[in-house]
């Protein structure tokens, strides 16, 4: 007991100094101590905080305050505190209130600087990277920006490769990232509006849209939904995302996620809005559409015959992804009839050994193949990639040899796992994976019959579903044919005149009618 009081009194020994009841916290005051006084209070057990005395021509004190690691305190010393320590302050500096025209004539070498006049700006701005100054007997601080902490190099995006096209991808800095967008786009009607959101994390978002192009109603309620956001923090783009999507209980995405700037800036000519946040490289584009998460960005870096020919081949790929095991369940289980009689005989024999039914098999086998998958994610490179490829020959080739799976079920479920890594997004095929399962369940207990049931279920979600007002299945479903030009086949980029139906603003016009390649010399 004796140890636990001595504890106590040394813990109350250390506090700061509380100030009296009548002082106004949140205002900076003249007192130089004062605002000591709140600013240790505030960071009070805060080991990277650091209050930074200095005196200048032996009279007028300063403080310094930054957080250890996010602050280029370094470049402060060089352009502005030895300077100011060897030349001293202009006459009348700590007399008269000059803070926001004197200190900031001295401080023009960094790029912005402003004043403030409220205890809780001054630690948020020092919280995100500024350099807090305060100078005795004036009421206003200075922040400088000099962020100095690590960052990433821009890289291309592992998630999104392209054979030809931009090698750039976004990073953790926010501040980067819209520098890629400006690159891109120089315009001004390129606007990017601020919000922060997370009552801890305090996380800088960014609002990017094209002015004059985009939807006022889309805009509109993308800026009420995240003002509506009310969490503790904010750590990805993720965190964002459910809460303004339209139906968080459907499998598929409303809200699409890319590294990529070229894609959000082509989104944001298209009408469509981004959201920028801070410490992730995933950036949001909204509305999204079932075919903007069926397209990849080398579509439209390659000539238009390709192009369409790769996402015949894609579209393809993504049925076989969904269907191709229901169907061989349902044929092998209830429709063998429908089955060539040389091939009945052969899967007949294949499977004469296999003590499970077809569907769990099946089911046995996809689970073991996406647990396979999963492991080659989540290890390091250079052993994911040697585990989920040997562990697929050695466990399928021993699965057949043991009689526990036949030969053409391997055949089956590797089809249908090299399909669905023809899905360009990640969590766009997610989707189709979860819905592979309710299909398989469906044709393990009614065939065919199930196959439709879940097709015309499916179906129905699809054409039902919204992304901010915009149909997901659109434009098949509303039919607009004249938006039919880039869903399954892409037609040349001279024919692009119009944008979106659903997107465009004020402007919809993309170029010219009639505009085509100009004829050979000599051609009219």
């Amino acid at each position: 007991m004796k140890k636990i009081v001595m504890w106590k009194k040394i813990q109350k020994d250390k506090k700061i100094d509380s100030l009296p009841s009548h002082i106004n916290k949140d205002m900076l005051s003249s007192e130089i101590s004062t605002n000591e006084k709140v600013l240790k209070e505030s960071f009070q057990n805060c080991s990277d905080f650091v209050i930074r005395p200095i005196y200048i021509s032996g009279e007028t004190k300063i403080f310094v305050i930054y957080v250890d690691g996010l602050s280029d305190a370094k470049t402060l010393d060089e352009v502005f505190l030895k300077p100011m320590m060897f030349e001293g302050l202009p006459e009348g500096m700590g007399e008269v209130r000059q803070i926001g025209q004197i200190l900031k004539q001295h401080l023009v070498a960094i790029s912005q600087v402003t004043t403030v006049s409220k205890m809780s700006e001054l630690v948020d701005g020092v919280l995100k990277a500024n350099i807090g100054i305060i100078v005795d007997g004036e009421t206003d601080a200075l922040l400088a920006e000099l962020k100095g902490y690590e960052k990433r190099g821009i890289e291309e995006p592992s998630t999104e490769v392209v054979i030809r096209g931009p090698r750039d991808g976004f990073i953790e800095n926010l501040r980067t990232n819209t520098s890629l967008l400006r690159r891109r786009i120089r315009s001004t009607s390129l606007k990017t509006e601020p919000i922060t959101i997370g009552e801890f994390s305090q996380t800088d978002v960014i609002i990017a849209y094209i002015d004059g192009i985009v939807q006022d109603s889309i805009l509109d309620e993308v800026r009420t939904r995240l003002k509506r956001i009310q969490i503790d923090g904010v750590l990805e783009s993720e965190y964002i995302e459910e809460f303004i999507e339209d139906n968080p209980y459907s499998p598929f995405p409303q809200i699409q996620n890319t590294e990529r700037p070229d894609i959000v800036a082509a989104s944001l000519l298209e009408g469509k809005v981004a959201i920028l946040v801070d410490n992730t490289p995933f950036a949001l584009v909204l509305p999204m559409t079932f075919w903007s998460g069926f397209q990849a960005a080398g579509d439209y870096y390659e000539r238009f015959m390709y192009a369409t020919f790769i996402r015949i081949i894609r579209f393809i790929l993504l049925n076989v992804s969904i269907f191709f095991p229901s169907i061989y369940v349902a044929l092998t289980t209830y429709h063998p009839k429908l089955i060539p009689t040389s091939l009945l005989i052969s899967i007949a024999a294949s499977r004469e050994s296999v003590p499970f039914p077809a569907v769990i098999e099946v089911l046995l086998m996809e689970f073991m193949f996406d647990g396979l998958r999963e492991a080659g994610i989540r290890l390091p490179k250079p052993v994911g990639s040697a585990v989920s490829i040997v562990g697929a020959l050695v466990i399928g080739q021993a699965a057949v040899q043991a009689g526990i799976v036949s030969a053409p079920m391997v055949i089956v479920v590797a089809t249908t796992g090299i399909a669905s890594f023809g899905i360009p997004r990640y969590s766009f095929g997610n989707a189709f994976q979860m819905i592979r399962y309710v299909m398989l369940i469906l044709a393990g207990c009614l065939g065919f019959y199930g196959i439709v049931i879940g097709f015309i279920a499916l179906t129905i979600h699809l054409v039902n579903l919204r992304s901010y007002g915009v149909p997901y299945f659109s434009p098949v479903a509303p039919l607009i044919p004249r938006d039919l030009k880039d869903i399954v086949i892409r037609a040349p980029r001279w024919a692009f005149n119009y944008r979106r139906e659903f997107f465009f603003g004020r402007n919809k016009k993309r170029i010219p009618k009639g505009q085509k390649p100009s004829p050979k010399q000599g051609e009219e």
